[in-house]
């Protein structure tokens, strides 16, 4: 047992894994990271951003080695129907970029061999099979190879993490809670990118889509620039796929065949195809994310803020959070839950808990009124932008007075009213309560 024991066991070297090791040996403990993909990154999937602000806090000078492809730049919102499509769009061009576009084979490996660099050990293509607990307490893990022991397990291990579950940490997962993303990556020429979206050669753009194939599900679409790829995709609920008798590959190659996408990928050259589970359940939904010898991270606690995609950034700092706990409880040789617990108090101190709590009746009423907010407002937007910008030889308060009664026409007054009153109680939970 003495040959395998070491401080702290991180089992996960995603973001949220590294930050946590990271922050741990940097104290000058000893920690494992123990990873079952080939390299770190091999295995994980994401939209395409990672947000600089608390990548610098792990990080703090990442922008002059990390393998970065282009700073963001531009937000654009697309709402798309059938075959047609309304596209806001806002420029941000501060000097220090909000987010960066990456590839997360070769970040995450950049992080992983910062983490070396600190004296982190990490050990790949390791699968851990089950904790080891030993008079309610979690004291190591058992791999496919050996047993290695710790004072302190982190798990960090994503969405579907059985491990969490094997010590009664979480339960089953109930499929409106967790979505199926899938991506796809063309190359174009870095010329054509920059033309199309109108960047320059190291700005980036991102998309947000919603509707299109989408329309009615709760489900949205992303699309993000590289510097000769584009990444394009979605992520819709499991529920989702049973109800509408589908598959996410379907919807998003009905999704790259709008014409609004279309022209934008046009020509490319597929390199990779990809699929992720995604937490979506919300503040409701985090588990117990501390016991005796164990705290949990990440995906594998939940914390994804689903209405302003973020989850790199709540990785990373609950990685943090966790990392500095540890080495308080290894400073007091006190690993029992109430010593870890420290780990939830700082993470609800902080903007990760804060906000997944001002949006945490967010889900309740989009699984509610879905149809309402994700198909037929979607619709009504883009039937306002068509009856806009008609030149048809009719009256424009002709035009206006149809579109209006087109609301009631369409849909009842109850059912207008219960859309109304959802919004206030939504406002009220986020701004007052």
């Amino acid at each position: 047992m003495s040959e395998n024991k070491t401080e702290v066991i991180v089992v996960g070297a995603g973001p949220a894994g590294i930050a946590c090791a990271i922050t741990i040996a940097r104290s000058g403990h000893k920690v494992i990271l123990i990873e079952r993909g080939r390299f770190s990154g091999s295995k994980n999937v994401f939209g395409g951003a990672i947000y600089a602000q608390p990548t610098r806090e792990i990080f703090p000078d990442f922008e002059k080695t990390a393998p970065l492809e282009r700073k963001n730049v531009e937000h654009r919102y697309a709402i798309l129907g059938e075959y047609d499509g309304t596209v806001v769009s806002y420029q941000n061009k501060h000097e220090l970029p909000v987010s960066y576009t990456v590839m997360r084979g070769k970040f995450d490996r950049w992080m992983a061999d910062e983490a070396k660099k600190e004296g982190v050990i990490l050990v790949e293509e390791t699968v851990v099979r089950e904790l080891i607990v030993k008079d309610e307490c979690v004291v190591g893990v058992k791999t496919e190879l050996e047993d290695y022991y710790a004072d302190i397990v982190v798990l960090a291990d994503g969405v579907n993490s059985l491990l969490a579950k094997q010590i009664g940490l979480r339960g089953d997962i109930e499929t409106k809670d967790v979505a199926v993303s899938v991506k796809e990556v063309y190359k174009l020429p870095k010329e054509k990118i920059n033309d199309r979206f109108h960047l320059n050669d190291d700005e980036g753009c991102i998309y947000e889509i919603f509707g299109g194939s989408m329309l009615g599900m709760l489900g949205l679409g992303f699309m993000y620039t590289n510097k000769e790829s584009v990444s394009i995709g979605l992520g819709v609920t499991l529920d989702e796929f049973e109800e509408h008798k589908t598959k996410p590959y379907e919807l998003l190659d009905k999704l790259k065949q709008h014409p609004v996408i279309a022209p934008l990928i046009k020509d490319g050259e597929l390199l990779e195809y990809s699929a992720h589970l995604i937490p979506e359940g919300g503040f409701k939904k985090i588990p117990t994310i501390a016991g005796a010898g164990v705290m949990i991270v990440g995906d594998a606690a939940m914390l994804v803020n689903n209405l302003h995609w973020e989850g790199t950034n709540l990785a990373m700092i609950s990685g943090k959070l966790a990392g500095e706990t540890a080495v308080v409880a290894l400073s007091k040789g006190d690993f029992s839950e109430n010593s870890l617990d420290r780990y939830r108090v700082e993470l609800e101190k902080s903007f990760v808990m804060k906000d997944l709590k001002t949006y945490r009746n967010l889900m309740d009423v989009i699984h509610e009124r879905k149809d309402s907010f994700l198909k037929y407002y979607l619709e009504r937007i883009n039937m306002f932008f068509e009856m806009f910008t008609s030149v048809n030889s009719v009256p424009k308060r002709t035009l206006f007075w149809n579109y209006i009664k087109s609301f009631v026409k369409s849909r009842s007054i109850k059912e207008l009213f219960k859309d109304f009153f959802s919004v206030i109680k939504l406002l009220w939970s986020i701004l007052i309560k």
